[in-house]
């Protein structure tokens, strides 16, 4: 028995020699050598090079396309302007050579002030309303108030500049005086 035993025993040390080695195996196999760690190391930083190159330039590149854009934005209103311009022209050449016809003037520059509001219209601008609405400071800048009675108070009682909205953002705010 003892014999038996001692066979078991045996056994049992060499199926556990056996089993030890091959968990070893395993975990050498499992275990990446340290120069494969190392060219893993060097490929992700080459890749994290390359992807922060990459996004330099396509930030770089996208700001020269907003700094295009931006010049270039401007230059269709002012394409359009240059008729008005043209039109300023012909009125102070017809007033040097005739300064007598007042009324034939004050038609021309009528005309030219007309063509300008529709260039502005065209290109979203109105004029900001103050004739009889409420005070606004989102609109309206207060030039000074005016003593107008009960009925007018906080009401918009004369305006000293017009202001000007481009679609719905105010550019330049109304300059109002308001009853108090």
């Amino acid at each position: 028995m003892k014999e038996k035993k001692k066979i078991e025993s045996q056994e049992s040390k060499v199926e556990s020699q056996e089993t030890i080695e091959e968990t070893q195996e395993m975990q050498e196999e499992a275990t990446p050598s340290v120069e494969e760690l190392e060219a893993r190391i060097a490929e992700l930083e080459d890749k994290n090079l390359r992807m922060m190159a990459e996004f330099d330039n396509y930030r770089r590149r996208t700001n020269k396309e907003k700094l295009e854009l931006m010049a270039t934005a401007g230059e269709r209103i002012f394409t359009d302007m240059l008729p008005l311009v043209d039109d300023f022209e012909r009125a102070m050449e017809a007033i040097s050579h005739q300064p007598s016809d007042v009324s034939q003037l004050g038609e021309g520059v009528n005309l030219i002030y007309q063509k300008f509001l529709a260039f502005l219209a065209a290109n979203d601008v109105h004029p900001i309303e103050t004739e009889g609405v409420d005070f606004n400071t989102d609109e309206h800048e207060a030039v000074t108030t005016f003593a107008a009675g009960e009925d007018q108070k906080g009401k918009v009682i004369d305006c000293t500049q017009k202001g000007y909205k481009l679609g719905d953002k105010v550019i330049r705010f109304a300059k109002v005086v308001v009853g108090e």
